[in-house]
This record gives structure tokens, sequence and C-alpha cells, in this order.
């Protein structure tokens, strides 16, 4: 290949408008690179390039196949087929399949299509810059990215028997098998490896939650937004690519992979290991050296990398020195950073300069921190490659370290997840069963994104529907009962070596709550035999179902083979044995803790509480009834607690995990009792899964009524708003801003409105990502809704359309609405005149809200004269000017019900507020509040705003802050004020001075009805303090002054402050 196709012209704007079309720059380096490559280099470049280019042009398909169709390389048969409407993700898969059969001719024209696109394509741009920032010669980058450098000759010998032997280790997978009578069941990794979702990104690892109770569908999300730049789905073989390198280094790379216990970071590390010992992945790396933290942890003196490589491959002997010469072709691996019990700090400057700790040559003897430390931050062997795995809780270790690949597992799909039932039963009948169940159970399908737990959803529920007879009323529902369920079939299929089963169990549980205790997986002979747990217990499969014995190279480990399995065994055993008394202190201790170590656990405790998990009575004995009733008794006294105070997100979150116990307790009488009276529940902004929406939904099931359900800002989604739609109907209130709930959620809610007992007055529907789409279903609902009063659509993008849709319903007789506010929804006056001609309709409207639009001097001309019942309308930030002034001042001054006016931020000016007030002195006007902040007025129509306070009887509100009175407006604002009754006044940010405050002294002391003054962000100093104090103390009806960002010295704040004193509730602020 020819070298203009590694090494091409520099250069690109980095100030383009991310709407336009490809950089300039990078398109005529591409169109060199296509000018002067040959047809060979081309075809390796679109082979190495096909998995990325089949995503990158999912969105240009059709144009890219016309294009090939034009030059006679496709044919118009292959054309429709490609462009086959349903799934852009097949066609761009055949569209490459074809070009790559078709040859070089296809090959170029496919090439020189990416160029002649009108749309920006985020991951083409992203393939093609790759390519041009290779420095490399390029036949050797092809080369090693290919895999035609051989190992020397006198290491080919120990490389093959180095893969042999990694072959062998990971061939095969064990699973444990409860129903089966074999304890362990071996299976090949070929045949039960799984393929997982893997991202270019990690979700913030600082607001991780338990991995049930993080919310299941999120992968789905990412999965979508790969049709975006930010995120990439990755393939295992690919990880190492430099277009996922966040590094400017150009050899050698750092990958950390996150995912949560059980999503098959290990099986994935074991598959990758697997197809590079069979030559089928990256071969640019000569060796892999892979290595378990859990089993590193034993070793507990100094080494060097030399000895821990020959721990583990002792085969290598001396011939390392060799494999040590060439370091961009190694690639370590290290398993499970969680589990690693000394600390590596990277951000601890001491390993690059203290000796005891540096490590920079494979002989420095050093702790095995100081080795994986040194590997990742370059410092040994630089060059070499290292794929690090963690659960996310573990991340925050690396913020400092020289990682340049960050990626995430997120487990299965919806379709994965069937497929994974699918391939766990022979029968497909049951297999379709068991996933019918799953789907319909938002808690265990949301579980079924973890390859773990589907696991232990197959061995729990499939019993129920392999056995003729089986009672399917009885199939578990909630957590506890499928843990119990599954404790049982252990039990019950792998006791016959155990005279006690229950004596074993309660000492693991024991063990197993300790570890819950202190945050520890991981439990070695020690804590066996710190609870009397013997190796020989181990000899019983219902033993080994529970802890995985785990033989590293010296020493023996054992985990639970899940971390809720830890924690449901940890709460049986503790419910089982708890004295009078004892499970109260446990309960309250317990659910002290913020960190969220407990929440499962006590779940669990509180579940078990429940008479649907007495089928492990058969082997653990009748559980004891009084302790049963003192966990009901917490559960009602602190329920009662949690509703009396949720202020904080704390209490909030501790409020929604008791819905969770009663849930859990399965115990209708007890849920009926302690909140089927509710009639307020305040959730707002609190982060809600689809699970916590399942537990609400039967909190608001229980209730006849909910005068008011705040859900904003819990992004709920219209996934979460599914579970809740049962009961939506019994809210009076409802509050569901900023949820992204899409036209979708809309939809469901549709359904609500039009329940014929529909009780919702106000519907909140802000920040909803809503389009027109959802108009039409709103107002097919609203047409039949007989209780709405408010609704409220801010900050969407509904549109002229959508409003046209809205308008025919405000046209209906029977339409009841009397607010409507639709704030930045993308309004201009083209939709003014069908909103017009409904108001003119409409009986009921009373309050209108259509700021932050564009209607525009146009659209303020066509709304209507003489709404006799209207109250408030809202008009800010529109687009208005004094041109529009007189036929505003026309049409306000017909509303003669007209209580509140809101024309701020629009450019109004000093001729705008003169035409305006001549309008508002008018005798029958009844105005409340008026709002005229950020209009462009001065000095000069100071007069007209103090006659409109002077004339006015009713005006109790007036802001015009940020506009430019000056000391001069305000001297003559404050002639109005002597006469008027305002409440509020809103002077901030006016250019205000010491030189006015006598004036506004000697105007507020007559107006005794102010209670709230601002006069934030102007230029008083400590000459107007005393001025200021004067106010304070005369004022008696004044409530709160805001004197913030002024220019106070901190002795004239003091002297302001000192003010809040003088009678209570009075709140001065500086």
């Amino acid at each position: 290949m020819q070298h203009s196709f590694i090494t091409m012209a520099e250069g690109s704007n980095e100030d383009q408008d991310p709407r336009s079309e490809m950089d300039t720059d990078l398109r005529c380096a591409f169109e060199e690179l296509l000018a002067n490559g040959d047809d060979y280099g081309l075809f390796r470049l679109t082979r190495f390039y096909r998995d990325k280019l089949e995503e990158a042009i999912e969105e240009e398909v059709e144009s890219i196949s016309w294009q090939l169709k034009e030059q006679k390389l496709f044919s118009e048969q292959e054309h429709v087929k490609v462009v086959e409407k349903g799934n852009q993700v097949h066609s761009s898969k055949l569209l490459l399949t074809l070009v790559m059969e078709k040859g070089s001719s296809a090959r170029r024209v496919m090439w020189e299509s990416f160029l002649k696109t009108n749309l920006r394509l985020p991951k083409l741009e992203k393939v093609l810059k790759e390519i041009q920032e290779l420095r490399t010669d390029p036949e050797d980058y092809m080369k090693i990215i290919h895999g035609f450098t051989g190992a020397p000759s006198e290491l080919k010998d120990i490389q093959q028997k180095h893969k042999e032997a990694l072959r062998k280790e990971t061939e095969e997978l064990k699973m444990n098998m409860i129903q089966a009578k074999e304890a362990v069941k071996i299976f090949q990794l070929v045949d039960r490896y799984a393929k997982l979702t893997v991202i270019s990104s990690i979700r913030d690892w600082k607001l991780v939650e338990h991995e049930l109770l993080a919310r299941g569908q999120e992968h789905e999300e990412w999965r979508e937004k790969q049709l975006q730049t930010d995120v990439d789905i990755i393939q295992t073989d690919k990880l190492f690519c430099s277009s996922f390198c966040q590094s400017e280094h150009r050899s050698g790379s750092s990958a950390a992979v996150s995912g949560v216990p059980g999503i098959g970071k290990t099986t994935m590390v074991q598959k990758i290991v697997h197809d590079w010992a069979t030559d089928k992945i990256y071969h640019q790396f000569q060796f892999v050296f892979s290595f378990k933290f859990r089993e590193l942890n034993d070793i507990n003196c100094r080494v060097n990398l030399r000895e821990l490589i020959l721990i583990h491959y002792p085969y290598f002997g001396t011939l390392l020195k060799e494999v040590w010469k060439n370091p961009e072709q190694i690639l370590f691996i290290f398993d499970g950073l969680d589990e690693y019990k000394f600390k590596i700090n990277f951000a601890d400057n001491r390993r690059n300069t203290e000796p005891k700790h540096m490590c920079t040559d494979p002989e420095c003897w050093c702790e095995v921190s100081d080795i994986v430390y040194a590997l990742i931050q370059r410092k040994l062997l630089p060059g070499c490659s290292v794929l690090l795995t963690s659960r996310p809780t573990a991340l925050h270790l690396l913020e400092s370290a020289e990682i340049s690949i960050w990626a995430e597992i997120l487990g299965f799909a919806h379709e994965e997840r069937r497929e994974y039932f699918n391939r766990f039963f022979k029968d497909q009948t049951v297999a379709a069963a068991v996933f019918k169940h799953v789907e319909e159970n938002q808690i265990l399908y949301t579980m079924s994104f973890n390859p773990s737990y589907c696991w232990i959803l197959g061995q729990t529920l499939g019993p129920f529907f392999i056995k003729k007879g089986r009672n399917l009323q009885r199939i578990p529902k909630t957590i506890t009962e499928l843990y119990s369920y599954y404790i049982y079939n252990i039990l019950k299929n792998h006791t016959c070596k155990l005279e006690e089963p229950r004596d074993i169990l309660l000492r693991i549980g024991e063990m197993a709550f300790a570890g819950v205790s202190e945050k520890n997986i991981m439990f070695r002979n020690g804590d066996l035999i710190k609870y009397d747990l013997k190796p020989s217990h181990f000899l019983s499969g219902f033993v080994m179902e529970l802890l995985e014995k785990d033989d590293s190279v010296q020493n023996v480990v054992y985990a639970f083979t899940h971390l809720t399995i830890q924690e449901f065994v940890a709460a049986l055993a503790r419910f089982l044995t708890a004295d009078r008394g004892d499970i109260w202190k446990l309960l309250k201790e317990a659910h002290k803790e913020e960190d969220g170590r407990y929440e499962l656990f006590l779940r669990f405790v509180v579940g078990l509480s429940s008479r649907s998990c007495q089928p492990l009575e058969e082997f653990l004995g009748p559980f004891p009834v009084e302790t049963s009733h003192e966990v009901i008794d917490w559960i009602k006294r602190e329920v009662d607690k949690r509703f009396e105070n949720t202020g904080s997100r704390a209490a909030k979150r501790s409020l929604l995990n008791m819905f969770h116990y009663l849930f859990e307790s399965q115990n209708l009488p007890l849920a009926q009792s302690t909140v089927g009276s509710v009639k307020m529940l305040k959730l707002g902004g609190l982060q809600m899964n689809p699970i916590d929406c399942a537990v609400l939904a039967n909190v608001v099931g229980l209730c006849e009524t909910i005068n008011d359900l705040d859900l904003q800002n819990c992004s709920i989604q219209s996934d979460g708003l599914w579970w809740l739609r049962p009961g939506l109907h019994k809210c009076v209130v409802l509050r569901l801003w900023n949820n992204k709930l899409g036209d979708s959620g809309v939809k469901l809610l549709s359904a609500a409105l039009k329940e014929r007992t529909c009780k919702i007055q106000e519907l909140h529907l802000g920040a909803n990502d809503l389009t027109v789409s959802c108009t039409e279903d709103l107002a097919s609902a609203l047409s039949e809704n007989r209780s709405l009063l408010v609704l409220e659509l801010n900050n969407n993008k509904l549109g002229d359309s959508g409003m046209k849709n809205l308008s025919v319903v405000l046209r209906k007789p029977g339409c009841k609405i009397r607010k409507l506010s639709l704030k930045a929804n993308g309004l201009s006056a083209s939709c003014v005149e069908d909103l017009s001609s409904a108001l003119c309709i409409n009986q009921s409207l009373t309050a209108l809200s259509l700021g932050s639009n564009k209607l525009g001097d146009a659209g303020v001309k066509q709304l209507p004269k003489d709404l006799w019942n209207m109250e408030e309308l809202e008009l800010d930030d529109n687009n208005l000017s004094d041109c529009c002034t007189k036929d505003l001042a026309s049409t306000v001054s017909t509303y003669q019900s007209l209580r509140a006016l809101n024309l701020s931020r629009n450019e109004l000016g000093d001729s705008g507020m003169k035409t305006l007030s001549a309008a508002l002195r008018k005798p029958g006007q009844n105005l409340e509040e008026l709002r005229l902040w950020t209009v462009g007025l001065s000095a000069s129509c100071a007069h007209d705003v103090a006659s409109v306070l002077s004339k006015s009887c009713s005006l109790t509100l007036l802001d015009i802050g940020g506009n430019e009175l000056g000391d001069v407006g305000m001297k003559l604002l404050c002639e109005g004020l002597r006469n008027s009754k305002i409440r509020k006044l809103q002077l901030w940010k006016n250019d205000l001075s010491d030189s006015c405050t006598d004036d506004l002294f000697d105007a507020l002391c007559v107006v005794q009805s102010l209670q709230i003054l601002n006069l934030k962000s102007n230029n008083f100093t400590d000459q107007s303090v005393s001025t200021f104090r004067k106010l304070i103390q005369h004022c008696r009806n004044l409530k709160r002054i805001d004197l913030s960002e002024n220019k106070f010295s901190s002795a004239g704040q003091d002297q302001l402050l000192s003010l809040r004193r003088c009678r209570s509730g009075m709140n001065v602020i500086v």
C-alpha cells in the first residue's frame, strides 16, 4: 500500500458548525488518499474498519447505495434490498457485504460517496480522522494490525506452549446446577458464551447504586445512544483500537472495563484469552498474561514481574528476558480490581519518588500493587498494553491513572434476554413461559439484564413450568420469594450429605452478614474457622451452591455465587436467630446507613416476615412469629415517621425504601393500614427506576384519592410511567415535570385522562421532550376528560402544529381548562389565529402563559379583544417591540378581568411603556400584578410608571427590575409610590445609588402595605446603611428586603443583618 493511505494532510477546523458538512481539511485529505492509494490498500482498510463503517453509515445507506447503482455497481434489485425500510443496522451490513463481494471499483465508489454526503456523520468522521492521524509507516502499521509479524524464532515454541496452556485453561465454563443431580456441570465456553453489550463510555461511577436497585433498562438507553456521537459499541476484539483511545500515546494502551457484579467481566476475560490463544483476535500481541486480583491477594511479600509471571506460567523459565524486548507486543490482563485488598492509589506520587515503591524494570522487587501501578502508568515496560476490569464501585481508584480506553459492560438487551432463556432450557415451551413471566414482572425483568440474575431466574422459575401440577399461583413475584425458592431448591436437591442444613446455613449466614456489614465479598479459611465451617462441609452440594471455592495458586478463596445471595442468606440467618428486641435494633441500625449497603438486606428481612416464604420451613423449621410481628410493628412506626418528613432527598429515599419493604412483605392488611389513607406523596427530585415506580404504583393502588403526587425531576421516563398508569387517574394534582416521558408517555397519560372516574385537576408536563406527535393523543383525551383545570406544557417542542391541535379542544363547549401554560414551545405568529378563535369561544380559560416563544408583533396583533374572563396573561420573552404596544394596549384595555400581566424580556422601551401606561390608567382596570423586567426602560418613562401606580387601586406587585431607571427615575417613581397600595416591589439592577435612598424612604414610609422589597444588584454603599435601617424599622409590614450584590462593606452588612432581630419574621438579605 502506498504511503498516502496513512500519512495524510493535516489540519482541522475546530470551530465548525456541528450541523454543517464534513470538515473541509478532512475532506481534502481523504480525497488525496483516494487519489494516491492503490486498490489493495483500500481493500485492507475496508476490511479492518468494516464493523465501524457499518455503524457509521446507517443514516446514509440509501444515498451510498444510490451512488453505487448510478455507477452500475449495484443492480436495481440489490439497491431496493439494501434500502428496504425497517432495519438500518441490517441495511448497512448488507451494503458492506455487497461492496466487499463486488471488488475494488465498488470499494472505491463507496469511499468516494462518503465525501459527497450532505449530512455530518460523526462516527464516519471519527474513522477518517483516525486514519488521518496515524503517523507510523503504513506497512508496519498494517502488519501490526493484522498480525503479519510473528514472534521471534527463539520464542515461537514457548508462544505455542503458552497458547495451548491458556486454551485448555479457558475452554470450559463451570455452572452450578440446583436441579440436576450433579452439583456442577461443565460446558464448552464457545457453546455457552453470551455476547454482551460493551460501550465506549462509563456512567458516573460516583452515583452507582446497588446493582439490583439500578435501572435494568439503562443499558437499552445507552444502546440507542450509539446512534449519537458520544457512545460506541465496542467489540471485545477491538478494545485496543485507537478510535476508542483517549490517550496521546501512540504505542501501548490501558483499558478499564467496568461492570456490576455478575454482568460477565470474568467470563469476558476468559473469552478474550481463549480467542487469543486460538488465534482469533489480537494478533498484534505475541504474549498475553492474565491475572486475577483475588489470586494476587495471596502474594503478601515483595516480588518482581518476572517472578509474578513464573508463579502462574512457570514454563517460561529464562525466556522472559527475550519477551521483554518487544513490550508493544505484550498484553497484561488484571481481572477484578474491586476484589484486591491492597489499595492502589494512582494519585500517590511516592510511587514515583521513593525507591521502595519505584518499579521500572521487570527485575525490580516491590509490592504487587507497585507492579500494577507501574504497568498502567507506563513506568514499567512502556509500550505494553493493560486490560483492567472492575466493579463501578472501585473505579474511583483509577481517576488519576493513565487509562486511555474506558468501557462498560451493560449486559443483555431485550432480545438477548429472550435468547438466554431459550438456550438455558432445552424445552422451548418452558423457555417461553419463564421469559413471559419475567417480562411481565418489572422487578424480575429489571434483574434480567444481568447474566447472573438470568441464571438465578432460570434455576428458580424453571421448576414451576417444568413440573406438571405445580401451583402457578405461587410463582415468585418479589425478590424475597425468588431467593426463598432458590434456597429451597438447593436444600431440596443437595442436602443428602448434611444432617443439619439449618445449622450450617445459619453459620454461613452469620459470615455473610459480617461481609455485608464490612463490604466484604471474599472469604478465606480463617473466616470459615471463625464461624465453625469446616472444609468437609464443602463436600455437600448444598454448600457448594452457596459458596464458590476458588483454588488459586497459593490459597483458597470462597465467595457467594452472587452478592444478592450473600445478602439473602445474611437476612435469613438474622431473621431466624434474632432474640426479642434484637430485630428492632438490627432494623434501626441498618436503616440508618445511607451508603446502600443494607438496602437489599433490609428488603429481604421484611420479605421474610411474609408467609410466602413458607416452603423454606420444610428444611429450616418454623419461622419465628414473634420476629415477624416485630418487623411489622417496626414498619408501621417507620412509615408514619417518614410521612411526617419528606423535605430532604435522603428523607424521600427513606420513604421510598419503606414502600419497597411493604411490597416485599406482601402483607395487604399492613400496607392498607399504613399507606391506604395517604393523601400526598412528595418524591420530587428523587431519581427513580422502574422498580421504584412499580412499588409506588402498589402504594397508589391502595389509596382512594391522592391529592398531590409530586414526581417532578425523577427521571421515571415512559417505562416507569407504564407501571404507574393504573393509579394515575386517582391523583388530583399530578406533577411530572422533567421526566423524559416523551410522546409515548403522553399516550399512557391520555388513557388515564379518559378514565370515567379520572380525578386529575392539575397536570404538569413541562420539560418532557414532547413534540407535535403527542398532541393528537392529548387532544383526544382532553375532549373526553371533565376534570382537568390546569395544564402545564412548558419547555417542550409542540410547535405551531401542536398548538393548532390543542386549539381544537379549547373550542369544545365541554372543555373546563382554566389555566394553560405553553412557555418555550417554539410557537410563532402562525398559530395565534387558531388560538384566538378558540379563546373567543372558550368560556373557562382564565390564565394563558405563552412566554419564551416567538409570537412577535404580528402575533400580538391577532390576539382577540373583549375576553371578559381572562385573568392572567404572560407574553414575556416573545420578540415584542414598541411597534405592537398600541395593539397590546387596545387589547389589554378590553380585558376587564385581567389581574396579572407579564411582558418582561421584550424590547418595549420608553415609548412602548408610555402607550401601555395610558391603557393601564383607564378606569375599570383591576390589574394586580405587572411584570416589566428587562424591557428597556429609563428615567424618561418613570413618570408614566408612577402614574399607573398612583391611579391604580388594585396594583400590589410591580416588577421593573433589570432596567435603567437610575436615581432620577427612582425619584419620579417615588411620587407614584406614595399613593399606591403596593405590596411587592422589584427594583433590582436599576443603576440606583445612595442619592435616591432618602426619596425611597420618604415614599415607603407612607406606603404601609409594602411587604417585599428587592433592591439587589444596585450601587448602594455604607452611606445608605442608616437610611435602610430606618426604612426597615419604620415599615412595620415589611417582611423581606434584598440588598445583596451591592457595595456594602462587611461592617455595613453586619449592621443591616442585625435588623433581622428587630421583629419576628423579618428577613434581611445582604
